[in-house]
């Protein structure tokens, strides 16, 4: 007869297995560990292979999560021993078969959107993330997680442009629909080494420095906040890597949602960054 404990974590299950006859001080020679790796996170992440959206899928990877990407390209270009564990789908928000995506995902995470004339943005940016969190929330998957932006202290007239509006109409839909488990990122500017045609744009040679610098002068510079617009040279940049990381932490705990800022996205990402 042999007796069995189990305990399950976010990245396995791990089982031993002990002969009932055994003594307990035996314990140690006689138990048998068997580790299964069994992923209990499954993130569908729109937008995947796009510069925030591979950096999320690349760090999900890292902390064993299983990952789908949807996106128009569908697999990126470039390699990684990550990028071979990623099921790559292409397609289009407007046009998913959703029962090709969403069928066992615990999450959501929505990288899209863009610029172009007000009409293209107010649907990129605000419809295609609407109807994405209502196939989330129709498919019952718990949890969903947007990447907006920054609102760089703006005066209204300026934050009445598709960019924004489409962005904050996204954001309220997110927290109508998961008012307890719904999450949004508002990152600045965000850097790191994007891919572009083949490229690589080095953003993380002016991000990373000015990043530095708004962090040195911190004191100094934030009685000017509050003046209108002054984000815009004053807001600090936010790594890609912070922002994924940031995804990564909303996905394995329950108790963080609601609207996070620039310094709670970085306070965020350093509770999961290895």
């Amino acid at each position: 007869m042999y007796g069995n404990y189990c305990s399950l974590s976010n990245l396995g299950v791990r089982c031993s297995y002990v002969e009932a006859n055994v003594q307990e001080e035996d314990y140690g020679s006689s138990a048998i560990d068997i580790v299964a790796d069994v992923k209990t996170e499954r993130v569908v992440v729109l937008g995947g292979s796009g510069f925030v959206g591979s950096a999320i899928c690349k760090a999900a990877v890292s902390k064993g999560i299983e990952v789908i990407s949807l996106s128009r390209t569908g697999r990126p270009s470039y390699s990684g021993s990550w990028v071979e564990q990623v099921t790559w789908l292409p397609g289009d928000v407007f046009y998913a078969n959703w029962d090709e995506v969403l069928p066992g995902a615990t999450a959501v995470v929505s990288t899209i959107g863009g610029f172009g004339n007000e009409e293209q943005m107010k649907r990129i940016n605000g419809e295609a993330n609407v109807l994405a969190v209502t196939a989330a929330k129709d498919y019952g998957i718990p949890k969903f997680v947007l990447i907006s932006v920054h609102d760089y202290n703006l005066p209204s007239f300026l934050l009445s442009s598709g960019y924004f509006t489409g962005k904050r109409k996204a954001e309220s839909e997110v927290l109508s629909k998961y008012p307890s488990s719904g999450v949004v990122l508002r990152p600045g500017f965000i850097y790191g080494k994007r891919k572009v045609d083949g490229f690589e744009i080095p953003l993380d040679l002016i991000g990373e420095p000015v990043e530095r610098f708004l962090k040195a002068t911190e004191s100094f510079i934030k009685p000017l906040s509050s003046l209108p617009a002054s984000d815009l040279l004053l807001a600090p940049p936010v790594s890609v890597d912070d922002v994924a990381y940031a995804v990564i932490n909303a996905v394995l705990d329950d108790d963080f949602f609601g609207i996070f800022t620039i310094d709670q996205i970085k306070e965020a990402a350093a509770k999961v960054k290895v």
